[in-house]
């Protein structure tokens, strides 16, 4: 039996802001999942399942959040994988409708972030990211200041460099980029422009990644309303934006065994969810109009162009020179600024994409909109790991 088609009736989000300017997730979770809602038409209590994603917080607190909306005994599933936990969350709830277990699923991803780079909360057991610290370690030298997330990335970046000779300023243009973008993006966090050479400016973290290449520690919220198609004719729900492919990916023994940082952080993972998307849906990278794609780093940004098929192995430095990851060129990457300028709330970012991806095929976004978009393409990736692809259209 085929799935049954998973029709995006509604999103929603919050502005993303520093952790000393937000609200309590108690209080951003819910007014994302209410804009949720009343985009799509629907009450709280026509909602037959919930997915809540987060990553730092106890168990629970997706109920915790969806109690402040309504109460009406449905499931309720909290969801935890690294950075791509909201993209988790979508999965989850996309998978629910087309099996046919549901007609009506919320997807609500939240954060409320402390200030400073990330880092282990519990230190009295094995740490999940332990296997790729030694990885990082055994490829590149070490460095006891650096965050564990620049270490990887920052080191994905200069492996890359070394191989195919991309300059300081090529990973620089991503971030000059990013903040070109969410100059028009009032829920973004970083909307003053920068330079190349001004990012390039801001002190060194580790490798080619500069303070301006770095995504900032961001609060927020966002969500999704998914039904069915029954479900949308029978309540009059707009159905002309639905999910076409998905896949969701871990690591394989070349994460380890292949010796590269840019495989620690996700490369195959990447390009394998991607394929898989591409076979479900019958196009090939060259038919993408739009994508929100992980870029935590300025250098997963760069190798991810790779990994979805937008460049060929190698030639992600012309791809940006040649302006093809923006306005006018082959695929408008992040227009909403990204994860870079927009922020990365980590349960939050993968439906933050989700929302503007939607809207981007509403062709709502104002200065930011993408031209005759038709098809988005989403890249979320957690290390530890997990990534998720999906592909939005109009039918």
């Amino acid at each position: 039996m085929s799935p049954a088609k998973v029709i995006v009736a509604g999103v929603g989000m919050i502005p993303f802001l520093k952790p000393s300017a937000a609200e309590p997730y108690t209080v951003m979770g819910p007014r994302a999942i209410r804009l949720a809602l009343a985009d799509a038409g629907v009450g709280y209590e026509q909602v037959q399942q919930v997915y809540a994603g987060y990553v730092y917080g106890d168990s629970t607190c997706g109920q915790r959040v969806v109690y402040e909306v309504g109460m009406t005994g449905v499931p309720v599933i909290n969801v935890n994988n690294n950075c791509s936990t909201g993209s988790t969350a979508l999965y989850l709830a996309r998978q629910a409708i087309a099996s046919g277990m549901a007609d009506c699923v919320l997807a609500v991803g939240f954060e409320q972030m402390a200030p400073g780079a990330l880092a282990a909360v519990f230190n009295d057991r094995p740490p999940p990211m332990g296997k790729w610290m030694e990885q990082s370690h055994a490829l590149q030298p070490a460095a006891p200041t650096t965050p564990m997330a620049p270490h990887l990335f920052g080191g994905a970046g200069l492996e890359y460099q070394q191989k195919y000779g991309a300059t300081n300023a090529t990973f620089a243009k991503i971030a000059e980029k990013a903040r070109r973008h969410a100059e028009h993006n009032d829920k973004a966090i970083f909307r003053e422009q920068m330079t190349a050479e001004q990012i390039l400016a801001t002190p060194t973290i580790y490798g080619v990644l500069t303070r301006a290449q770095c995504c900032p520690p961001t609060c927020g919220a966002a969500a999704a309303i998914l039904v069915s198609e029954a479900f949308a004719k029978k309540h009059g729900i707009r159905s002309n934006i639905a999910i076409l492919g998905q896949a969701m990916t871990t690591d394989r023994p070349s994460t380890f065994d292949a010796g590269s940082m840019i495989e620690a952080v996700g490369f195959g993972m990447s390009k394998a969810a991607a394929d898989q998307v591409y076979a479900q849906a019958g196009v090939g990278p060259a038919d993408i109009d739009v994508c929100e794609l992980h870029d935590c780093f300025t250098a997963n940004e760069l190798v991810t162009y790779e990994a979805l098929g937008f460049a060929p192995i190698g030639g992600a430095e012309k791809f940006i020179n040649d302006g093809d990851n923006t306005y006018g060129g082959a695929v408008v990457t992040n227009p909403s600024g990204g994860l870079l300028a927009k922020g990365h709330p980590l349960g939050a970012t993968g439906l933050a994409q989700c929302t503007e991806l939607v809207e981007q095929l509403r062709g709502v976004c104002g200065p930011r909109q993408v031209d005759g978009a038709r098809l988005a393409l989403q890249h979320n990736i957690g290390i530890g790991g997990a990534c998720v692809v999906t592909l939005y259209g109009t039918v």
